[in-house]
């Protein structure tokens, strides 16, 4: 079988524009997919040089494929139809590890053609070491070894403010191009760079917040034999991920035309603020996920799929996103519905394997930032509670019983939460307290939820009569008695 390669499989190649920090597999299957369609279906012609931003030799450079992979995206598609695509990509051309080849790091500041900058180095990537100076080889952080880069190309171009970079952090965090050019400005500071160089960081540069928004599941072990049979090729660096895409980016009009995105529809959006798009997904996307972990799991399912698959919890889902979600949403309903749709298809993908109980880590913590914001809202504009979302909190505390079907559940939580249900679910159990004063104690613990819940008109006592139904009636008739129709 042969491997992949640019002599077994010749075709297009393009002029190295793009810098990206990652060689991971979310970026590779999101950014490096991206321009290879708009390679093909536009005049682009962008390459990209990837720059490993750690020091480590696994996985393998992908100079071993001269930058050739294959993506393989699977799931539904906008009809609910099964969904497999290969792809061979092409728009990498090379990659450089900064910690063996710092010179040739530091040489792509000298390519004028290079204009963008994406970078995807992990949450922690984009942080602060105090240890780090101008003259390392390299510098510890992304931030300080993308200042040095910048500073290079202000030095090579003489500070024109025309050839400065667009940079795009792909990091999960919120306003990530605010806070890298924080961090950027603070290296040119420390190490006392001229006047000019940080006027021309400020005038030249252009550093965009984004959102991104894609499963991306990597190479797949289990599989890799099948699918290369199938390919008809060997690939060391197989990438799989889910058929939805999202790349929303708070940025200039112009990136439209610079990046070719009005001639193909890439679901890339350019806007002036990405936080309702953000509030969007952590609401819709994750929100509906941490609502539904404690109802199906102690419904006896394992799985998203299987839930999604199950009437009762796929409706449990569908209303909580329809119904309590969407109404206290700021962007336009027809644009929160098509996401919610898609987020449906997201969780029924036949090729992904989502457990319940690895979505469960740290539900306390989920629950206080995806689903209370919505529950307070709809609270307030609607006077009233909201069913599905008071349910799933019921089906939480239950859930922290740490028990279904007589089988111990591996809760995995703050020590905090992990120790306080204990006791109090002992002191149930004893009969010491009641599941009322249980719920209170739950409710009132103000340093996790930044304010006392068990003020909320009748929240104490409809969780509480939601959880007695689900304990004495089992999962199942209690989602019928309070999430029906």
């Amino acid at each position: 079988m042969k491997t992949l390669n640019r002599i077994n499989f010749p075709g297009r190649q393009h002029p190295t524009k793009i810098i990206q920090f990652g060689e991971g597999n979310f970026l590779r299957a999101f950014i490096d997919w991206q321009i290879d369609i708009l390679n093909e279906k536009t005049n682009l012609n962008a390459g990209v040089t990837i720059v490993r931003p750690i020091n480590t030799d696994f996985p393998p450079s992908l100079n071993t494929q001269e930058g050739l992979y294959t993506t393989i995206i699977r799931g539904l598609d906008e009809d609910g139809n099964k969904v497999k695509e290969s792809c061979i990509i092409r728009s990498v051309n090379n990659e450089i590890n900064i910690y063996q080849n710092y010179d040739e790091y530091l040489k792509l500041a000298h390519n004028l053609e290079i204009k963008f900058i994406f970078s995807n180095t992990t949450e922690a990537g984009i942080s602060y070491h105090a240890g780090d100076k101008f003259g390392d080889r390299p510098q510890v952080s992304y931030p300080a070894k993308l200042t040095r880069l910048l500073y290079e190309r202000f030095s090579v171009v003489n500070g024109d403010k025309d050839k400065g970079f667009i940079l795009l952090p792909c990091e999960l965090i919120d306003y990530n191009g605010e806070q890298l050019k924080e961090l950027v400005f603070k290296y040119a500071k420390e190490w006392n760079l001229s006047a000019e160089f940080i006027q021309w960081l400020e005038t030249a540069n252009t550093f965009c917040s984004t959102l991104v928004d894609r499963i991306v599941t990597g190479y797949p072990r289990t599989e890799a034999a099948e699918l290369e049979a199938e390919l008809g090729y060997k690939d060391n660096f197989l990438d799989t991920a889910e058929y939805f895409h999202l790349f929303v980016i708070q940025g200039p009009k112009s990136l439209t035309q610079l990046l070719h995105l009005d001639q193909v529809d890439l679901n890339v959006l350019i806007v002036d603020d990405i936080k309702p798009y953000k509030e969007r997904k952590v609401a819709i996307l994750n929100g509906a996920h941490t609502a539904l972990v404690p109802v199906a799991y102690l419904a006896g399912v394992n799985t998203v799929g299987e839930a999604m698959h199950d009437s009762e919890l796929c409706r449990f889902v569908r209303h909580t996103m329809d119904k309590e979600i969407i109404p206290v949403l700021s962007l336009p309903k027809e644009e929160l519905q098509q996401f919610a749709d898609a987020v449906i298809k997201r969780f029924q993908n036949p090729f992904i394997q989502h457990q319940l109980l690895s979505i469960s880590l740290n539900s306390m913590t989920k629950y206080r930032t995806r689903n209370l914001p919505q529950l307070i809202s709809y609270v307030k504009k609607f006077g009233k509670l909201p069913p599905h979302l008071t349910f799933s909190l019921a089906a939480l505390i239950a859930f922290y019983r740490g028990e279904r079907d007589g089988q111990a559940i591996p809760l995995q939580d703050d020590e905090y939460w992990l120790v306080n249900f204990k006791t109090w679910w002992q002191e149930v159990s004893a009969g010491n307290i009641s599941l009322f004063q249980l719920v209170h104690h739950v409710l009132k613990q103000e340093a996790h939820w930044e304010q006392d819940l068990t003020v909320i008109p009748q929240l104490v006592e409809t969780v509480t009569r939601q959880l007695e139904t689900i304990l004495e009636k089992g999962m199942r008739q209690a989602l019928r008695e309070y999430c029906a129709d």
